[in-house]
């Protein structure tokens, strides 16, 4: 019963400390990466709506010049 008192009171678990490091750092990383593809989906969505607005417009018969 000793042993077991000192292993509870004797601090964290090794194991479970690296382990939740790990889980923190694969947390950063995950959102590091949501950061990265939401720039990446602007950037595409930017660039789509431009396209867009490009076909939008009827350019095949151009308006006459006002004078």
């Amino acid at each position: 019963m000793a042993k077991a008192l000192l292993g509870y009171v004797g601090g964290p678990d090794p194991r479970l400390i690296a382990e939740m490091r790990r889980l923190q750092q694969r947390v950063r990383d995950l959102e590091s990466e949501v950061v990265r593809l939401k720039a990446e989906n602007d950037a595409l969505s930017a660039a789509t709506n431009g396209e867009h607005l490009l076909k939008t417009l009827d350019v095949q018969h151009p308006e006459p010049a006002l004078t």
